[in-house]
């Protein structure tokens, strides 16, 4: 993986010189970057990341709102519920809306009843700036919900967007970390919210204390769960 740090305005190259790479494939501009005619460019500051073989590009900052972009998974909660669709919270600057026909199986005659209030995980299927973002809780390839959808019971954080993103790289340790000595069951939306859920109230508690505490901390995540497990 590719890092380092890019400003506003700086051109980035996002060509790929090695032969294992199918220099075929497209190349998928994530948050932070916006192409301008034969350019690249940088729309924000941060640390440019780059996954070359998935010809993947986006740039990881530690902002404060979350701004959608497409294909990116949220925990939001749903505000306000309408025939044909539900306006969902996901902490950006205006609601998203969720079609009631966009989930797993769902007809006319057969639609999840999803209540004011309800938190759901979902992927940002519409990321436009003169438009209200939109969301699916299915993979349009497969048209399977994949882990999307209503998200019942369970316990609700708000992490940075920096740490979330963290999160969600195979092999987070904290993750890692917490799998060895509890079970839980997680959701990690790049809006800057985790959906968790634990066999135990102090369970869950501590899993919410663990990833909430493991920000900045990339070396010591055990020794973190260790102390919080003498807490129980």
């Amino acid at each position: 993986m590719t890092r380092r740090v890019v400003l506003p305005g700086e051109t980035v190259d996002v060509s790929v010189t090695s032969e294992d790479i199918d220099a075929t494939q497209p190349v998928r501009l994530g948050p932070g970057l916006r192409q301008a005619e034969a350019e690249v460019c940088a729309v924000r500051g941060g640390q440019l990341q780059a996954q070359p073989e998935a010809r993947r590009w986006w740039i990881e900052s530690n902002k404060k709102r979350y701004v959608p972009a497409l294909g990116e998974p949220v925990v939001g909660q749903v505000i306000s519920r309408h025939a044909e669709e539900y306006k969902v919270d996901i902490g950006g600057a205006h609601s998203a809306v969720l079609q009631a026909m966009a989930f797993e199986g769902a007809t006319k005659k057969n639609r999840p009843n999803i209540k004011v209030g309800a938190l759901i995980y979902a992927r940002v299927s519409l990321a436009d700036k003169d438009m209200e973002p939109e969301l699916e809780c299915l993979n349009p390839t497969t048209g399977r919900s994949e882990g999307y959808g209503e998200l019942k019971d369970g316990f609700m954080i708000t992490c940075s967007l920096g740490h979330c993103r963290r999160l969600l790289r195979p092999g987070a340790a904290i993750l890692r970390a917490l799998g060895q000595h509890v079970p839980f069951e997680l959701a990690v939306g790049m809006n800057g919210r985790v959906w968790l859920r634990a066999d135990s109230v102090p369970h869950t508690i501590l899993t919410a204390n663990a990833i909430t505490r493991s920000e900045g901390i990339y070396h010591a995540c055990r020794r973190l769960v260790k102390q919080l497990l003498q807490q129980i």
